[in-house]
């Protein structure tokens, strides 16, 4: 079957590969649509970074050339011996977490905290660039009968967002920025609204995206190449709540803790590729809180809910849909070159 594999930054192939076959305990799937995930992108710049090099990853005993894909969904087309509880022809998201289940974090139920963490389609596995995927069963979410199938490959990011506002301490009525509109950013507004967050002022350099966090409910949307966007947040609201970090670009770090309000919280939600720094004084001489996320726990159900009334829209969020034989220079580069895409689906071959 085509799968589209890591080798080193900037090679990404598409290439043959063999069809995978379920273990006891595994489902087959066969891919439908497949997003192309902001963490994609870094590894394909500057990786790896959970892609394994060398050494096996401990959990998916894979390392280099991986095929990649982690935000995906498909329909079951086969069941390893012992899987109960789902059969052939159920559509299904992937939630693409390896995690060990023996580790203080697992088995405190935070497995998204694995010391091992991993994700298929980033640290070895059946990706879902790919005609097909093969997972642990437990991996797998029914999805509802009104959700489309594009909307299944939505759950995986809009998991990010939704875990990441629901980690933060945003009440009712609260007042939130979000610094960065790319695809977790716009579903972090959608989150936020979930939340009844009041105010939700978005820092985002891409015209596109600044309309298209308006239009997902955003109350006003800054162009930092133009404004001092912690100076008009702060005009605005007199520091948010609690902000947003999902841009990964260090300079903005420091800009969202200043954009805060006293006894304020700073959620980062990016993957880094380097350091970023700040002065630590912005957080004591006002109390604030700064806070990681990564990832999602027990959310999927709730994220699929949520789409069922109208949230995490692939209408509105995807901006391009393509063919694995196009990922590189249609997608990779595509999103590269033009800040203006939101979220670019894969098509995955017959």
């Amino acid at each position: 079957m085509k799968a589209a594999r890591w080798h080193g930054v900037k090679d990404i192939r598409v290439e043959d590969i063999p069809e995978p076959a379920p273990k006891p305990g595994d489902v087959k799937i066969k891919v439908a649509w497949t997003g192309i995930c902001g963490s994609d992108l870094h590894e394909y710049l500057a990786g790896p970074i959970f892609v394994p090099v060398g050494e096996k990853h401990p959990l998916s005993h894979d390392k280099a050339p991986i095929t990649m894909g982690h935000e995906y969904c498909g329909t079951i087309t086969e069941l390893g011996e012992g899987v109960t509880g789902l059969a052939n022809g159920d559509r299904v998201a992937i939630e693409p977490i390896f995690a060990c289940g023996t580790c203080p974090a697992c088995l405190e139920g935070t497995y998204n905290l694995c010391d091992s963490l991993g994700f298929v389609g980033l640290s070895g596995g059946h990706g879902g660039f790919a005609a097909h995927s093969v997972v642990p069963a437990r991996m797998v979410h029914k999805m509802p009968d009104a959700l489309s199938m594009e909307q299944g490959a939505l759950v995986e990011p809009a998991a990010v967002a939704l875990h990441a506002v629901r980690l933060s301490k945003i009440k009712a009525g609260d007042k939130a920025a979000v610094f960065g509109a790319g695809p977790i950013g716009l579903l972090v507004v959608e989150a936020l609204r979930v939340a009844g967050a009041s105010e939700i002022h978005v820092v985002e350099p891409s015209d596109v995206r600044r309309r298209k966090a308006l239009e997902l409910g955003a109350t006003a949307a800054i162009d930092p190449t133009a404004t001092d966007a912690v100076a008009a947040i702060r005009a605005a609201t007199g520091g948010v709540n609690v902000a947003f970090e999902v841009t990964g670009v260090p300079q903005v770090l420091p800009q969202c803790i200043e954009a805060t309000r006293h006894e304020g919280q700073v959620l980062v939600v990016s993957i880094w590729e380097k350091e970023a720094s700040f002065q630590p004084n912005t957080i004591v001489l006002k109390e604030r809180q700064l806070q990681g996320t990564i990832a999602y726990r027990n959310v999927y159900p709730a994220v699929m809910a949520l789409m069922t009334q109208g949230y995490f829209s692939a209408d509105r969020l995807v901006t391009k849909r393509i063919a694995l034989d196009d990922i590189v220079a249609e997608g990779f580069e595509a999103l590269v070159a033009e800040k203006s895409h939101v979220k670019i689906l894969v098509e995955a071959p017959e």
